[in-house]
């Protein structure tokens, strides 16, 4: 009988995908549970409870167990864990090891629950790493060396933005806007502009259509279906790219803000390395259209997307499960910021 292999998981706010050592990537879903109100059972995990969001009957409710990149429902997490890690491991006598991939911003409660999530889902033994640090792994940068990287990491729940040299973040800050937010984004738009109430599920799909936060060469417009406000029926409305555009500015801005920020912070021999290196952009939000354009025109340094963009941090979780061995109990350059703060 095989050992178990290790398990690397991209546990994230919008998607999980999970990573076995040898095979890559064997999982991606999305980060939501159904369960049956009355009975408490777990109906389904991922892709088919995510067809259920918005339109369950009344004892079915779908839950997304993770916000803004942490665990708002600790059970209902343990649970998803369980049914991926079971998905991909099978039923085996030796628990696996497994690494998680947190936010850099997390607390060290949230980090926590993470570990025992991980625990009671049948991990033998959690370990942690810092998104950034996955997600420039996972973009073939070679962080040991003494050079400086930026990366920008926009997920569902979390945007990320480190500055990482000889394996470590040297600078880096997390703030809770990212892909829901843009979503949110749009919704409160149709609302306020065009008296429509439009889904999450909608607004994902206006934003990976038509969304773009830099102007496109030619607008580009879709129809959107949704219930108008004033009359109460179904109404369709056409809306264009540039108003998208009018929608994410806020957070978008925010962003922005948060990437000149830790620039500021960041040691001027690192500023200097990141000029030549680039910024690489991760995560599924930094698909919007025009993104990069942005970051560059905004910072004047040349800014790149990750090939693969959405399964950097699983990649780079993946591939640092060669160095479990090495990590002291646990924890992978949390630990030498525990003691610094």
């Amino acid at each position: 009988m095989a050992m178990t292999k290790d398990i690397g998981i991209d546990l994230g706010t919008a998607s999980v995908l999970v990573y076995v050592k040898g095979k890559g990537i064997v999982l991606n879903e999305p980060s939501v549970v159904a369960l049956d109100k009355n009975t408490g059972k777990l109906l389904e995990a991922g892709a088919q409870a995510q067809a259920m969001l918005g339109r369950t009957p009344g004892n079915i409710v779908a839950i997304r167990p993770l916000r803004e990149g942490v665990i708002s429902d600790y059970d209902m997490t343990e649970r998803m864990l369980r049914e991926f890690i079971r998905k991909v491991s099978g039923f085996s006598l030796f628990k696996p090891r497994v690494i998680i991939c947190v936010p850099s911003g997390i607390t060290e409660v949230e980090e926590r629950a993470v570990i025992d999530a991980g625990i009671q889902a049948g991990a033998r033994k959690v370990f942690l790493i810092e998104e950034p640090v996955a997600a420039a792994i996972g973009a073939g940068i070679d962080i040991t060396q003494p050079d400086g990287h930026m990366v920008v990491d926009i997920g569902g729940g979390t945007a990320d933005i480190a500055v990482i040299s000889l394996s470590g973040v040297v600078e880096s800050a997390s703030i809770k806007i990212a892909g829901d937010q843009l979503n949110e984004a749009v919704v409160k738009y149709m609302r306020r502009k065009h008296n429509l109430l439009v889904g999450e599920r909608t607004a994902e799909d206006m934003k990976k259509r038509i969304g773009c936060v830099f102007p496109k060469e030619e607008d580009e417009s879709m129809d959107v279906k949704g219930r108008c406000l004033l009359t109460g029926l179904p109404r369709v409305v056409s809306v264009s790219s540039s108003e998208m555009m009018t929608a994410f500015e806020e957070p978008v801005d925010r962003i922005m803000e948060t990437i000149h920020s830790v620039l500021e912070r960041t040691p001027p021999e690192l500023v200097a390395d990141i000029s030549t290196n680039g910024i690489v952009m991760t995560g599924g939000g930094s698909l919007v259209s025009g993104f990069d354009k942005l970051i560059t025109s905004r910072t004047g340094i040349h800014t790149m997307i990750a090939e693969d963009a959405q399964s950097c941090v699983a990649l780079g979780t993946g591939k640092s499960l060669d160095s479990l061995n090495h990590m002291q109990d646990g924890t992978m350059n949390l630990s030498r910021r525990r003691q610094m703060n």
